[in-house]
């Protein structure tokens, strides 16, 4: 386990990586809509490229199917 903020600790463990996959749940502001605060962040200041994945809805659906 690692302790700390979130966003630190997730590009802390990307380097030398050559992807960082991070979770969506949508919540919070209108960019928080798309990624959410620590996708984001991670987006902007990780070492390597980050995917993004997002959350299913409460239906069972991704938020991307459609």
């Amino acid at each position: 386990m690692v302790q700390g903020p979130a966003t630190a600790a997730l590009v802390d463990a990307a380097q030398g990586a050559r992807l960082l996959v991070v979770g969506a749940r949508g919540l919070g502001s209108f960019v928080g809509l798309l990624l959410g605060h620590v996708s984001h962040q991670c987006s902007i200041v990780s070492p390597c490229p980050v995917a993004v994945v997002p959350a299913p809805r409460r239906d069972g659906s991704r938020s991307d199917a459609g």
